[in-house]
C-alpha cells in the first residue's frame, strides 16, 4: 500500500476543498497521515473514528460516501459545469482530485489494519482483528460526475426541493409535505391562478409575487406546497420562512440569482403588528431596494388578513392629521403582491356537497339527511364552512 503518494495526492486536493473539510474526510486524512508517519495509536483512533462517522452519515463504505459528497458538492467545479461554462485549469484540478479520492476509496480495510498491525505491539492484535470493516468500492468517475452536474445540476438545490430558513441557515427538507391533487378540496379557480403564475416562473419569466388570503382552513398553504407535486415543476424549489426569521433573507435571495432552479420564498400565516421591525424587511424582499428581485425568485405568502397589518380603531378614527396616509402605509404592503387571491368560506350548498364527497371517499354510510344535519351542527360549534371543517367532521364519525 503506497501510503505516502496517496497522502500527497489528498493534500494536493484543490477543486474539492469543501469535501476535505467534512468530518468523514477529516478522519480519513488523519488515518492516512498517521499511517504515513508510523503513528500506530493515532491511526487506530482515526480508523475507528472513520467507521463511526460513516455510520453516522448512513453510508456502508468510504467510496459510497465520497460518491455522494462529490455528487452534491457546491465547489467551484460542479458549479462551473452546472452553468455550462469552461475553465481548463479548474477542470484539470478536478480530475486530479477525483483520482486521489478514487485511490483512497479503493484501499481495502484489511490493508489498513494490516499496516496498523505492523506499527502496534502484540497487545493490540486482538483489537485489530475484531474491528469492523466498511465496504470497499469506487462508485464514481470524473466523467460520470461531470455528466450529472451538467444534466441534473449540482449542490443542495439539485439534491433537495424544499428548504426551511431558520435563524440564518438554510435547512434541507428531505421529505416535504406536498399534498396531491386528490387531497385538495375545492377552490379550483384559485389554485389554477397560482399554478399559472408558477409555471411562468419555471419557464424563466419575471412574475408577480402572490398573496393568498382569506378564511382559515381553506387550503391556502396546501395550495402552495402542492406546486412541488405538479408535473413539469422539476426545477421549482420552495423555501419556507417564518415571519420572525426574515432577517438575512435578502442576502440569500441575492445568492439565488443565476441558479438554474426557480425559487418560491414561502411565508405562511403572515400578519404584522403595529411597528413590527420585520415589516420593512419584507418590503425589501418584495421589491428589492436599488437591486431588482432576481428573475428566478418569487415571494408567495398566505394570510387571514387582506391588508396584512393590523389596524387600530384609533387609526381609522383619525386622531392624527395624516390619517389617510397612515392607512395607506398600512395597506401598501399587500399591494406589493401583484397577484392577490381570495379564499372565502364555502356557502352551505358547497359545504354539504364537500361533506358528501368526503363521506363517500371514507366509506361513511349515514343517511344523507342525517349526515347533513350532523355536519351543520358540527360546523356551528367547530368552525366555518371550510374544507378543513368538513374533513374534521368526517374524521369524527
Amino acid at each position: 500500500m503506497n501510503i505516502k503518494p496517496m497522502l500527497a495526492a489528498l493534500r494536493g486536493v484543490t477543486a474539492y476543498k469543501d469535501v476535505l473539510s467534512r468530518p468523514v474526510m477529516e478522519c480519513a486524512l488523519r488515518l492516512t497521515t498517521c499511517a504515513a508517519q508510523r503513528d500506530g495509536l493515532g491511526g487506530l483512533e482515526a480508523y475507528t473514528d472513520l467507521f463511526y462517522q460513516l455510520r453516522v452519515e448512513g453510508q456502508p463504505g468510504l467510496g459510497q460516501w465520497l460518491g455522494e459528497a462529490l455528487r452534491w458538492s457546491e465547489g467551484p467545479y460542479p458549479m462551473l459545469v452546472q452553468r455550462g461554462d469552461r475553465d481548463p485549469a479548474l477542470e484539470q484540478a478536478a480530475k486530479l482530485d477525483i483520482s486521489a479520492f478514487e485511490l483512497l476509496a479503493s484501499v481495502d480495510c484489511d490493508k489498513w489494519l494490516g499496516h496498523l498491525g505492523k506499527l502496534l505491539d502484540s497487545d493490540y492484535q486482538g483489537v485489530l482483528t475484531g474491528l469492523p470493516r466498511w465496504q470497499r468500492g469506487v462508485p464514481f468517475t470524473f466523467d460520470s460526475l461531470t455528466e450529472a452536474y451538467r444534466e441534473e445540476g449540482a449542490g443542495q438545490f439539485a439534491r433537495y426541493r424544499a428548504f426551511v430558513w431558520d435563524n440564518g441557515a438554510l435547512i434541507p427538507v428531505a421529505h416535504p409535505d406536498c399534498p396531491s391533487s386528490d387531497q385538495l378540496l375545492g377552490y379550483n379557480d384559485q389554485r389554477s391562478e397560482v399554478e399559472r403564475n408558477t409555471r411562468a416562473l419555471v419557464e424563466g419569466r419575471y412574475v408577480n409575487n402572490v398573496l393568498l388570503y382569506g378564511e382559515s382552513g381553506t387550503g391556502k398553504s396546501a395550495t402552495v406546497k402542492h406546486l412541488l407535486a405538479l408535473p413539469g415543476m422539476d426545477e421549482l424549489r420552495l423555501i419556507e420562512a417564518d415571519k420572525e426569521n426574515l432577517g438575512g433573507l435578502p442576502a440569500l435571495i441575492r445568492k439565488l440569482e443565476g441558479r438554474r432552479q426557480k425559487f418560491i420564498v414561502f411565508i405562511d400565516d403572515l400578519t404584522f403588528d403595529r411597528d413590527d421591525p420585520t415589516y420593512s424587511v419584507l418590503k425589501t424582499i418584495l421589491e428589492g431596494g436599488v437591486e431588482r428581485r432576481p428573475q428566478n425568485v418569487a415571494v408567495y405568502a398566505t394570510s387571514n388578513r387582506r391588508h396584512l397589518v393590523r389596524q387600530t380603531i384609533s387609526e381609522r378614527a383619525g386622531d392624527e392629521l395624516d390619517r389617510s396616509e397612515t392607512i395607506r402605509e398600512k395597506t401598501s404592503l399587500a399591494d406589493r403582491f401583484g397577484v392577490r387571491i381570495l379564499f372565502q368560506s364555502l356557502n352551505k350548498t358547497e359545504f354539504l356537497a364537500l361533506v358528501d364527497l368526503l363521506a363517500c371517499q371514507n366509506g361513511i354510510t349515514l343517511d344523507r339527511e342525517e349526515l347533513h344535519g350532523q355536519a351543520v351542527a358540527w360546523e356551528r360549534f367547530h368552525g366555518a364552512q371550510t374544507p378543513r371543517t368538513a374533513l374534521q367532521f368526517i374524521l369524527s364519525l
